[in-house]
């Protein structure tokens, strides 16, 4: 599978790196995945964290480091893709190890928004602080 066009407006503005990074996932990954959004404007980033989505106005989006993606698999068997599968945490963890894998093929450090400890992001991954 390959990023569509959707996803590929959204990933407008982010890093090269981290672009590829989600191209080569797709393309191996058997967990089909959209991109939900990548940089953000500040304002669509205050309403996030006033929304309570987000706990930071200094998101790794804001410069373009991070994007968000979530799996496309019908967890509940009834037919639909729909929110409740694309941020079940069974499907995201399916689909971690083939992004962290190509990250590494392509020798991009990354971080998982799902592995924090104070406030888990599952669909959330990017480079981090010192990456350029």
């Amino acid at each position: 599978m390959a990023l569509s066009k959707a996803d590929r407006l959204k990933l407008k503005g982010v890093h090269a790196d981290l672009v590829a990074v989600l191209e080569k996932a797709a393309a191996v990954s058997p967990v089909p995945f959209r991109v939900t959004e990548g940089l953000r404007s500040r304002a669509r980033q205050e309403e996030l964290v006033k929304a309570g989505f987000s706990k930071t106005m200094n998101s790794r989006h804001l410069t373009g480091h991070a994007a968000d993606i979530v799996p496309l698999l019908d967890v509940n068997k009834d037919g639909k893709i729909n929110a409740v599968d694309m941020y079940d945490w069974g499907a995201i963890r399916k689909l971690a190890p083939f992004i962290k894998k190509a990250a590494k093929s392509l020798g991009v450090p990354i971080e998982w928004g799902g592995e924090w400890q104070s406030f888990p992001d599952g669909p959330h991954w990017q480079l981090p602080r010192s990456y350029k």
